[in-house]
């Protein structure tokens, strides 16, 4: 079986934290995640990070420590994804892929519709905003 290394940022900031909701031309459109995607071959998960959230929003983030890691199978794959906490440094927020990003407390995470993913670390996220 094929597994797929992933990682999404927590940008927290306020006791909140950005989160996106994938556009329509993205696999599981509607749905929302931490932003974020791929690891290439050879490439520290930081520097995936770093790389995917320029591409996808526009933004420079720092990456600090690991926040938890999901699993979901997908198209005959295993992802696992790896969500680091991030704080935004530099840039102007654009959206390049997903259609909605919103700041969420963490009496707004559950009545977000989730990546599967994802779900597995809502309770270290929610731990970390309280």
């Amino acid at each position: 079986m094929t597994v797929l290394d992933v990682v999404g940022a927590a940008i927290l900031k306020d006791g909140r934290c950005l989160v996106a909701r994938r556009g329509p031309g993205m696999a599981l459109a509607g749905l929302w995640e931490f932003p974020g995607g791929k690891v290439e071959p050879g490439e520290a998960p930081q520097d995936a990070l770093r790389r995917e959230i320029q591409e996808e929003l526009g933004i420079e983030v720092q990456v600090g420590a690991l926040l938890g890691v999901g699993e979901a199978m997908a198209g005959g794959r295993r992802i696992v994804l790896s969500v680091y906490a991030a704080e935004w440094v530099a840039g102007e927020l654009a959206l390049l892929e997903h259609d909605e990003v919103r700041w969420c407390g963490v009496e707004d995470i559950d009545g977000l519709e989730w990546a599967e993913a994802d779900v597995p670390v809502l309770p270290a996220l929610k731990a970390r905003l309280r």
